[in-house]
């Protein structure tokens, strides 16, 4: 059985703690998904997070999921308590970084993709809250692909051309081969990610769970 750390970050109210519910309870860790908002999540326990509704200390839940077994870490994201979220990624194998459709990109979660890629941490990027207003995922695709990189490629898109060749052009020997007339498979796919060459990116909201599947 594969063991991994996986660390889930964000910008403070983009969603991350509903997000780690969300997962615990698709994998079947836990049997009713708490809310912020009511104070009743299973990570946030500390009465003065359930007050200010926000992570201040990082927690810690064992998921299974297939022949993975994980150790999430969910970290927080309000900027005050940015030492305590950058300790826990000197221990991550992954890293999911959850941006806000509504809010898109902010300033915070730029920086914790630089600690990332400081730490060199593989980053899966979930984009929350996409049943609120009126988001466009053309538009904050764009705005991700701008601010992080083409190497971040929607995996909630149709599996079609356009798919594959946005994978390939993140590595010569993989659009080589793609060019060749091959096909990309997983394991190419699991080493660009692994390698920090492709970052995949979802779309849903963690609190209707939407797109959780997907990610897991």
């Amino acid at each position: 059985m594969k063991q991994i750390i996986a660390g889930i970050l964000a910008h403070v109210d983009a969603g991350k703690t509903t997000l780690s519910e969300a997962l615990l309870y698709s994998s079947g860790s836990i049997k009713k998904i708490g809310r912020v908002d009511n104070g009743d999540t299973f990570l946030d326990t500390d009465a003065m997070e359930k007050k200010r509704g926000i992570t201040i200390f990082s927690k810690q839940a064992e998921l299974q999921f297939g022949d993975t077994k994980m150790t999430l870490l969910d970290t927080p994201g309000h900027v005050d308590f940015s030492a305590e979220m950058e300790r826990t990624l000197q221990v991550l194998d992954y890293a999911v970084l959850v941006v806000s459709g509504p809010a898109g990109v902010q300033s915070h979660t730029e920086t914790v993709w630089r600690l990332l890629q400081r730490y060199d941490i593989p980053v899966f990027i979930f984009v929350n809250k996409m049943d609120i207003g009126d988001c466009n995922k053309e538009d904050i695709m764009s705005g991700i692909t701008e601010r992080f990189g083409s190497e971040c490629v929607d995996f909630s898109a149709e599996k079609n051309d356009t798919f594959f060749e946005n994978i390939a052009v993140c590595d010569e020997e993989v659009l080589e081969k793609y060019m060749d007339g091959g096909n990309i498979d997983d394991d190419d796919i699991r080493k660009l990610i692994s390698e920090r060459k492709l970052f995949p990116c979802y779309f849903g909201s963690a609190l209707k769970l939407d797109g959780v599947g997907e990610i897991l």
